[in-house]
């Protein structure tokens, strides 16, 4: 992985506390609302931090594979992450 990883590691565990967070509201019947905002945050810190390894993958590992045997291996895996991301 070529992403930087500190930014990355400080985003994962800046959504690991939110998820204790989150066990603590819905163990202490916190509000609805709060506990949902809660996990649209999180989910914004997860899909920020995937975003920029996918971003820095397409950036260094298939703009690498281009012209090799690993070519359409690479183009593959993208395809079947844009699918994922797109259900």
């Amino acid at each position: 992985m070529q992403a930087d990883k500190d930014r990355i590691t400080k985003l994962l565990k800046t959504a690991r506390g939110q998820m204790d967070g989150l066990l603590k509201m819905v163990e202490e019947d916190r509000y609805c609302v709060d506990i949902s905002n809660q996990l649209m945050a999180t989910q914004a810190i997860l899909k920020k931090v995937n975003a920029e390894i996918l971003h820095d993958h397409l950036n260094h590992c298939v703009h690498g594979a281009f012209g090799t045997e690993e070519q359409s291996e690479k183009i593959s895996e993208i395809i079947m992450i844009m699918d994922k991301l797109t259900k």
